[in-house]
């Protein structure tokens, strides 16, 4: 049975320390240069895997070394700042036509960027140490799964938003500068932590 208070707790607990964290910006960058269902589709996915393997897990992914998580969060971060540089000018007309993008590879990128950079982030620690507090793992997981996704949700709607007013070609520089900062500071977190 789900007790709609705890799952009304730990959805309040976990959007609040969810939406100023990188996810927000992820799916943001993500959302201007993809189709928006195909993005939220594979964003959707890895943050469902992660609650299921907090709340599984309880307090046990506390444990893991955070140098390594902030390693691969880093190399990744810069790796995708790296791509945004990189990447040709295109049309703003072209990108929002969905057959250039496939589902596939458009969902997979999500799927594999929120997987990294969200394993052992503090979400999915606070959703374990929740779900072991609770002692109730349907209703902190779908707390914990709904907050996530109305995040992840209001950064690609964001960036679909954000892509009528401003030039692709300005947000895309932006981006590239923010996630390049942010694998900076994985990677420096990684070595001195």
């Amino acid at each position: 049975m789900i007790s709609f208070s705890v799952m009304a707790l730990v959805f309040g607990v976990v959007f609040l320390a969810e939406l100023p964290d990188k996810t927000a910006l992820a799916g943001l960058v993500l959302g201007t240069r993809y189709r928006a269902s195909y993005v939220f589709a594979g964003v959707a996915a890895a943050f469902a895997l992660h609650v299921a393997l907090a709340v599984a897990a309880g307090s046990v992914l506390t444990l893991l070394p955070q140098q390594i998580v902030h390693a691969l969060t880093g190399v990744l971060f810069l790796g995708g700042a790296a791509v945004l540089l990189m990447k040709k000018d295109e049309d703003e007309e072209e990108i929002r036509k969905p057959e250039n993008q496939s589902f596939w590879k458009v969902s997979g990128a999500g799927f594999m960027l929120i997987l990294v950079a969200e394993f052992g982030d503090l979400t999915q620690i606070m959703t374990a140490n929740l779900a072991a507090r609770y002692d109730d793992p349907l209703s902190v997981g779908l707390g914990a799964v709904l907050a996530l996704w109305a995040v992840a949700g209001l950064g690609i709607v964001g960036g679909r938003a954000l892509m009528k007013r401003v030039p692709l070609k300005l947000i895309t520089q932006i981006a590239a500068v923010l996630m390049t900062g942010l694998g900076v500071w994985s990677l420096w977190e990684a070595v001195t932590g």
